[in-house]
């Protein structure tokens, strides 16, 4: 559906609102009970004062809940992006390896360097997706056509195939890699202290803010590479600016969060369904759809699974398969 410029802005401003609503959500509910006036109290003092109910807000769930916002922002600019780049509807961070990658990096620190602890794993994890990103980008470069949409698929394929066959290998000939591992690869908010969000932030910020100026070259680009190169357009060096911006993005939010399905998959496709094709408005939507589709998981995993919690990730598979599901076939009733 098509919408004006002031309608499309107007809905921005609609979901910086929502998405102030849904981070409140996120700091004040939760597996443990906590009367709302102690989580007020305690956010308005902004100030540990030692109580049960100041380090649960103060410590644990504010933290949570802005890298849920980095870590979805990132992934669902990232997928846009893909999408974009790639023209394939179905691509998102996991086609270029990102997960194996930062999988394969954090095996290589559990069984090579001996090193443990999740505020460690994020460095390896970041590394280890960077690396795999421009991994999948030098072999689908290769050959005259260059880095062409079906060579990135399946070079992102074959690496994945490839370092989650090794990762594999490893993890179950070392059980202490396979138990440290388990945890981190599951996908998850719960656990991500300050020190992981400001670890991670600069990175975030940075790729989001070089995302808002690939817009225009990605309207381009849809239009196809004979198109775009008439317009004046330099493919392969908007490609890999492109793809950099995924490795940043994507690589900070996966090793903060480990690997998050279907955010960077799902919401680039809502967020055209909401603003139309042109991707100058898609980014900053899926800019904010992501965290927000993203915080309430997280906040209905504690919630339905208190006294514990359901991860994230698993709570994003459950909801997210059946959505996309619905856009898929909406897609094809329109094409018809």
């Amino acid at each position: 559906m098509r919408t004006s410029a002031t309608n499309r802005a107007s809905g921005l401003v609609l979901l910086v609102a929502l998405l102030a609503v849904v981070a409140f959500l996120s700091v004040t509910q939760g597996s443990r009970s906590i009367d709302l006036t102690d989580v007020l109290r305690a956010l308005g003092n902004l100030g540990d004062d030692g109580t049960i109910t100041s380090t649960v807000t103060l410590e644990l769930r504010v933290p949570r809940t802005l890298v849920g916002i980095l870590a979805g922002a990132a992934l669902g600019v990232a997928g846009a992006i893909l999408q974009g780049v790639t023209r394939n509807p179905l691509a998102d961070a996991g086609i270029m390896g990102i997960n194996s990658g930062a999988a394969a990096c954090v095996v290589f620190a559990i069984t090579v360097l001996g090193i443990q602890g999740v505020s460690y794993y994020v460095w390896f994890a970041f590394g280890g997706a960077i690396i795999a990103t421009f991994l999948v980008y030098t072999i689908a470069s290769m050959g005259r056509e260059g880095a062409t949409p079906v060579k990135l698929a399946l070079a992102g394929a074959a690496v994945t195939a490839g370092l989650t066959s090794v990762t594999s290998a490893i993890v179950m000939t070392n059980i202490d890699a396979l138990n440290e591992l388990r945890f981190w690869q599951v996908g998850s908010l719960a656990g991500r202290y300050t020190p992981i969000l400001v670890g991670v932030a600069p990175f975030i910020l940075l790729g989001l803010v070089a995302s808002l100026g690939l817009g225009r070259v990605l309207n381009g680009l849809a239009l196809g590479e004979d198109t775009a190169r008439g317009l004046g357009q330099r493919v392969g060096l908007t490609r890999a600016a492109a793809f950099g911006v995924v490795a940043i993005l994507a690589g900070a939010a996966t090793a903060a969060c480990g690997p998050i399905v279907f955010i960077g998959l799902v919401v680039p496709h809502l967020a055209r369904f909401i603003c139309g094709p042109d991707y100058r408005w898609i980014l900053p939507y899926s800019m904010l759809l992501a965290p927000i589709v993203l915080l309430l998981a997280d906040v209905l995993g504690r919630i339905a699974g208190a006294p514990g919690e359901l991860q994230v990730g698993v709570v994003l598979a459950v909801l997210c398969a059946p959505v996309f599901v619905g856009i898929v076939r909406y897609a094809r009733l329109v094409e018809a």
